[in-house]
């Protein structure tokens, strides 16, 4: 064993062991080994990511499964990597461009797309660097980065193949645009919000009417209406029966509208008129194409008005709907402006407004994709915990949309299409073709956009392990076994990757899925930096360490619930290394040498105590516990079980009870206690290590455990013993239900000291009358164990036991216990205070009964607040009943 220093120094011990772990390859999975593979992948962070919160919950639930696991024996591998994240890293080398006075026209497609390569060269490794920080114990020598060479040609594979089969298409479809990042967005990428705008009401002329012949139009866009080429009603709606054959007249730009008729129309919303802007909305865009409308794209990439916005070309879209406004009240064409609350999409990347917009796309044709990844789930090969995710992912691929793939940036994987201009042909090509394949021209072109990044990332299951090659790791680590992430990314990603694995592999990509909840404040608020209620999680490692960090977000992490954290949270983990720490240097001052047989001690059953069998019983049974709970992926319960047994039941209760014995002469009984105590701490660092890695190694190398294993990493799980194996050590379930008995009437006792005033250094004297014969032989044994526990200079176990005047006293599980206080506290003044006590707690329980008698109370006050008053008087009864009785007790005791 080496030296324990007196306080553990998370910041010189984390780095030191980490590099060793990296040094001797114990996070590598090699396929070559054989046994039985466990595989994650890990949802890679944008290459500009840095990390969060949410990061660092997401990485420690995937560490602490592939620690596990390794430890079970399974041959591990946790694939890391980044994603190119298009357009978020396009953005952030925009920016540094703009400081320069540049734009990427400025420098050219070819140019600007070096400087992104060379941007992430620079910092791209920032949150991998972060990660190791946290302690993942990824397999580094696997990193890979969606924009890599092998996983590019991954791309192109898989794109050539779904376009010669009919799933890729390219169409002119209304899709979600962004004027800032000025490309197309997938419908989840456009992110919808609540906001308070305007419903505008514009009468539209009728043709050849009089002045007061109009349509009335109620939009929440006008500057749409520009774009206008008919108006809607529904065929049933009486109210417009009349003008089914006119023509009707957009305002300021005079156009002529076709009034159509449709069922799509809602007659209650509005005025039951829909003006038609094909061009600009998805609904109106399904409409023109029923009755032939034509398209009119009024608004360029930016966001400005274009040619076919006539006076306001060249405006803002905003700037063009105040002015827009300004000129139908001028004109008499606005009748009135109402307040509306509507959902608007934002840009998920800069939250700039979409805007719907008709424009050439390519989509992946996602209904043949969906049906088997449906049924993946349905028939139960794929299991999201918690359970209610299923529903959500079985909604959204049962009303699934064809998936718009291209993006007009340049950062990306670039569609692999190319165009003849000699003869017109397109085909998709694995290479990059000098020819026409139909006409031996030279004229040819690849297309301009590129891919979504989630094009890249649903392949990652696979594409990481170097498909489309049947390498020898594809055919032993696919499919993968669990896969954590949010539930955020159902859509983007969790989904996509089912359809992928099960087209390109014939195979779901992992069998589990864990969905985990959002890192939000203590005030329910989702943290992000524009909100300022983020915590950095290096700031927390610096300052308590990265198992305090693991420890405490597991800790109060239910499953599949929302996180709710504060700084101060960080304490718990910080303090209960502390306690580890001090056991094992209580341990160590006990003894210089590890017994050699601590992972299996030989034990005298007859001279082993009731409470070394307890400590023991405990053991195992959180052993089961932390095993359960792991495989249920109830990461907290974990946490929660390791807590309270190392914290409680070993250190508060069975180091607190050595003490007596290792401080003692007798010899052989400190050789068992210290091989007990060996042996269950050795075994509570291996199960507690997936949480806790570098104190839990500090530890295994300080306390002498190496003999096991040079790293606790690869020590093996332990497994747990039923009381049937433990009975070689005299382990029942009698001696189990005793000590936890023995340990209420411990808490039952300090209960009384502190209830009448009699401080822990005080000694006293006890009575206890036990229930039975058989607690009354074994406290006669326990008893000077007890008087140590309890600072009793004496106590007395008699089963007849009856007190001659009234005495404090408290029932236990193992009996009566009463405890003499004349001359060990100062009664007169211990009833005085606590007289004083009870006036205060009855004024109290006074006012709160006042409150709750007062009916307009009742009936005005929300629930809660009436059953919090409730639950608060029926607490000051108790208090009033208590404080009453040890008065009128110590008033009699002392006469």
């Amino acid at each position: 064993m080496t030296e324990l220093y007196k306080t553990y120094n998370p910041k010189a011990v984390e780095d030191r062991l980490y590099a060793w772990w990296t040094e001797r390859g114990f996070f590598h999975g090699d396929s070559s080994r054989g046994g039985t593979p466990y595989c994650i992948v890990i949802p890679p962070p944008n290459v500009t990511g840095i990390l969060h919160m949410g990061h660092a919950l997401n990485n420690t639930l995937q560490d602490v499964l592939i620690r596990w696991r390794r430890m079970q024996g399974f041959n591990t591998v946790w694939v890391p990597g980044t994603d190119h994240a298009g357009i978020a890293t396009q953005n952030v080398v925009e920016r540094e461009l703009q400081k320069e006075d540049k734009t990427r026209y400025d420098l050219g497609r070819e140019e600007f797309v070096e400087r992104v390569w060379e941007w992430k060269k620079k910092y791209g490794r920032t949150i991998i660097n972060q990660l190791k920080k946290l302690g993942a114990s990824c397999d580094w020598e696997r990193e890979r980065f969606t924009m890599d060479e092998g996983l590019s040609r991954a791309v192109t594979e898989v794109f050539v193949r779904l376009y010669d089969k009919g799933l890729i298409y390219r169409g002119n479809y209304i899709i979600n645009w962004c004027p800032r990042c000025r490309t197309a967005l997938s419908d989840e990428e456009s992110e919808h919000r609540s906001v308070d705008g305007n419903l505008y009401y514009i009468r539209y002329p009728i043709k050849g009417g009089r002045r007061k012949d109009y349509v009335l139009v109620a939009t929440t866009r006008p500057e749409t209406m520009l774009g206008d080429v008919a108006v809607a009603v529904n065929p049933r709606d009486d109210r417009y029966k009349s003008i089914a054959d006119k023509v009707v007249m957009l305002p300021i730009l005079n156009r002529e509208l076709r009034v159509v008729q449709d069922d799509l129309v809602d007659p209650e919303f509005g005025t039951g008129v829909l003006k038609v802007t094909p061009a600009h909305d998805p609904n109106d865009f399904e409409m023109g194409q029923r009755h032939d409308l034509a398209s009119i794209n009024i608004m360029d990439d930016n966001g400005f008005m274009n040619d076919e916005s006539g006076p306001y070309k060249g405006q803002d879209r905003f700037q063009c709907r105040e002015n827009l406004v300004e000129d139908l009240k001028e004109a008499g064409m606005l009748e009135k402006i109402e307040p509306h609350q509507h959902a608007v999409g934002h840009c998920y990347r800069c939250e700039s407004v979409v805007e719907p917009r008709l424009s050439p796309q390519w989509f992946v044709r996602m209904k043949p994709l969906a049906r088997p990844a449906l049924e993946s789930v349905n028939e139960g090969d794929i299991q999201f915990v918690p359970e209610r995710w299923t529903k959500v992912y079985q909604e959204w691929m049962e009303n699934i949309r064809d998936w718009c793939i291209s993006r007009q940036i340049w950062w990306g994987h670039r569609i692999p299409v190319y165009y003849c201009d000699a003869c017109g042909s397109e085909w998709a090509d694995r290479g990059n073709p000098e020819k026409c394949g139909s006409c031996g021209s030279g004229e040819t072109r690849q297309d301009e956009d590129v891919l979504d990044t989630w094009f890249s990332s649903w392949l990652w299951p696979f594409s990481v392990f170097g498909w489309p090659e049947e390498s020898d790791d594809l055919k032993f680590y696919y499919p993968s076994n669990t896969l954590v992430t949010g539930s955020e990314i159902i859509f983007f990603w969790v989904a996509r990757m089912v359809m992928a694995g099960i087209e390109c592999m014939d195979d779901i990509p992992f069998r589990d899925v864990y969905i985990h909840g959002t890192v939000r404040d203590d005030a329910g608020l989702k943290m992000s930096k524009s909100l300022g209620n983020s915590i950095d999680p290096l700031t927390v490692i610096d300052k308590y360490s990265a198992d305090a960090l693991r420890f405490s977000l597991v800790m109060i992490t239910a499953t599949g619930s929302d996180v709710y954290l504060s700084d101060d949270k960080f304490e718990i983990g910080r303090n209960f290394a502390t306690k580890l720490w001090n056991a094992a240097r209580y341990m160590k001052m006990h003894s210089q040498e590890t017994p050699a047989d601590f992972d299996n001690p030989v034990l005298d059953r007859g001279n082993l105590s009731a409470d070394d069998k307890h400590i023991l019983a405990k053991l195992h049974e959180t052993l089961a516990g932390c095993t359960e709970s792991l495989e249920r992926f109830r990461f907290n319960d974990l946490a929660h079980g390791l807590y309270d047994f190392l914290w409680h039941q070993y250190c508060d209760w069975y180091v607190e009870y050595s003490k007596p014995i290792l401080y003692g002469d007798d010899q052989p009984r400190k050789e068992q206690v210290i091989k007990v105590m060996h042996y269950v701490f050795s075994h509570a660092l291996r199960v507690l290590h997936p949480l806790m890695p570098f104190v839990t190694e500090e530890l295994w190398q300080s306390m002498g455990y190496r003999s096991v294993s040079e790293s606790i990493m690869i020590a093996p799980w332990p497994e747990s013993r039923d009381l049937d194996e433990l009975e070689g050590w005299g382990v029942t379930s009698h001696v189990v239900s005793y000590v936890d008995a023995k340990h209420d009437l411990i808490r039952v006792v300090r209960t009384l000291r502190a209830d009448y005033g009699v401080v822990p250094r005080q000694d006293i004297e006890l009575f206890i009358r036990p229930t039975n014969e058989k607690y009354a032989r074994m406290l006669q044994k326990d008893r000077d164990s007890l008087a140590g526990l309890l600072n009793a200079r004496e106590i007395t176990i008699d089963r007849q036991f009856k007190p001659g005047k009234a005495m404090p006293s408290a029932v236990s599980q193992l009996g009566g216990v009463y405890m003499p206080v004349r001359g060990v506290v100062d009664t007169e003044a211990e009833i005085k205070k606590l007289a004083i006590q009870l006036e205060k707690v009855n004024s109290d329980l006074e006012r709160t009964t006042r409150k709750l008698g007062n009916m307009d109370f009742i009936n005005k006050a929300p629930r809660n607040v009436v059953a919090m008053h409730e639950d608060r008087k029926k607490e000051l009864l108790e208090k009033s009943e208590k404080l009453e009785k040890l008065i009128e007790t110590l008033s009699e005791h002392t006469q």
